[in-house]
């Protein structure tokens, strides 16, 4: 394989010296006719051969002879397609053969190592102007040149995909960084590293920071007011109290009060003669629940034939409760902050008859994300929420979450105070207890009636103060 290779690249050589047109510029590999011989009379050393050509297609023809002489041969595109040859020879050697019918198609050729490109004058004339001129510029063209910058506030990664997202780099150039020393390498023409360079001496600043503090103000405010009335009697007809109906039957009886369950309630003394049924009960039950004052009176006959108790329960009461939650973080611009105090409640959620436990937060939580405007002012999006467990709506043994949340957008001055939400709730109820008709009756209806009223309040307020630190 190595021979025949080598005969090869003897056999293009040879050719290359005998092809060369009398007075045409030679190519590459091309040589001067050796000395004291007439280009004329170049002498061709190739194997006898006959050929007779008769409007034979020219690059059929010299595809041939290649391959005759062993020679690599490219055609060049602009060797026409249609072009014949009519040419007979006999006993001529085959690279006279192929000079003379490249002469013959007014072709010339390039010897480049083992390969011989046939092409027209003007395509080679062409391609050597191309050549000069790429070379031409490639001389005036400046050089290239490396700026090395180390990064002390920017990371590197963000800023080499700004330069070339920008467009800022040339076409040759070219950005790299190293994420151990965060230094950035630009590779450019001198008037590009300039700009590069101040470029990334504006964006290499350090930013302000921004301390945020939220305040979330609960006021919770209830009163209540409550009158009731307690009272009964009994009243007894009966043989030892000397008061007898003075019948067979009935020869004695009682009146009194009857409120649980149809059976006596003890409201004060009672004469001990009486029976069960007959001993003082309530009547009118109207009591203040969890009362703070009460007042009594009772009176009777003595001989217990008719007793009556009465009491009075009132009530008044006035609560408030304040709660002030303040988280606060600092960050940078334009930079995510997150603060979270609180726990979380695990909830057990059965699925395919397999149980899970899942997380839920139950938290004070304030994210913010600030970015400080040339007017010396925050604008910030904030996302406030307040959760903590509620166990006296539990489901399943899992508390609910009470929470409260607050998402927005607000622009604020430096170190002014803004409210960004709030929440008033007010609840007020009234309630009337009395026993049918006789709580109508002018002046003494009040005994036989409970009134109630109670008034709640809620009231949520959130405030944000930003704060810019300059460094």
């Amino acid at each position: 394989m190595t021979r025949m290779r080598g005969w090869i690249v003897s056999a293009a050589v040879v050719l290359a010296a005998a092809l060369v047109p009398a007075g045409a510029e030679v190519g590459a590999g091309q040589g001067p006719a050796p000395t004291g011989q007439s280009p004329g009379l170049r002498q061709f050393s190739g194997s006898p051969i006959d050929v007779d050509y008769q409007s034979a297609n020219l690059r059929t023809v010299l595809r041939q002879l290649s391959e005759i002489g062993g020679v690599n041969i490219v055609l060049d595109p602009s060797v026409p397609l249609d072009a014949t040859v009519d040419v007979r020879l006999t006993q001529v050697p085959w690279d006279q053969v192929m000079d003379v019918v490249l002469r013959t198609g007014k072709l010339t050729y390039e010897l480049q190592g083992s390969v011989l490109r046939v092409m027209t004058q003007e395509a080679l004339t062409r391609e050597r102007q191309e050549a000069a001129q790429l070379r031409d510029a490639s001389r005036m063209m400046p050089a290239l040149e490396t700026l090395r910058v180390r990064l002390n506030y920017a990371a590197a990664p963000g800023v080499r995909d700004l330069l070339e997202q920008a467009r800022i780099v040339s076409d040759r150039g070219t950005v790299d960084f190293d994420e151990r020393t965060n230094m950035l390498i630009v590779q450019d023409v001198p008037e590009h590293l300039r700009e590069i360079e101040q470029l990334v001496s504006e964006l290499d600043r350090p930013e302000p920071q921004v301390e945020i503090e939220a305040r979330i103000v609960q006021a919770n405010r209830d009163t209540a007011r409550a009158l009731g009335v307690q009272w009964g009697f009994n009243g007894r007809v009966a043989p030892e109290l000397g008061n007898t109906t003075g019948l067979a039957f009935p020869n004695r009886g009682a009146v009194g009060g009857r409120v649980e369950d149809q059976g006596p309630t003890r409201q004060g003394p009672n004469d001990p003669r009486a029976g069960v049924l007959e001993e003082t009960a309530t009547t009118i039950n109207l009591p203040v629940t969890g009362a703070t004052s009460a007042i009594g009176l009772t009176m009777g006959a003595i001989n217990g034939a008719f007793n009556l108790d009465v009491a009075l329960t009132a009530l008044e009461r006035e609560g408030s409760l304040k709660i002030v939650s303040t988280p606060r973080v600092t960050t940078q611009n334009n930079q995510q902050a997150q603060v979270t105090q609180g726990f979380q409640i695990p909830i057990q959620v059965v699925s395919n008859n397999t149980v899970t436990v899942q997380f839920k937060d139950a938290a004070l939580k304030l994210v913010v994300t600030p970015q400080i405007t040339a007017a010396n002012t925050v604008i910030m999006h904030i996302e406030l929420e307040n959760g903590f467990p509620d166990f006296s709506r539990a489901v399943n043994g899992n508390p609910s979450i009470n929470t409260q949340r607050a998402v927005t957008q607000v622009q604020v001055p430096d170190g002014v105070t803004t409210v960004i939400g709030g929440v008033v709730q007010t609840r007020d109820a009234v309630s009337n207890d009395r026993t049918p008709g006789l709580s109508k009756i002018p002046l003494l209806g009040w005994l036989f009636r409970r009134d109630t009223e109670s008034t709640e309040s809620q009231d949520l307020l959130i405030f944000i103060t930003p704060r810019i630190i300059r460094g």
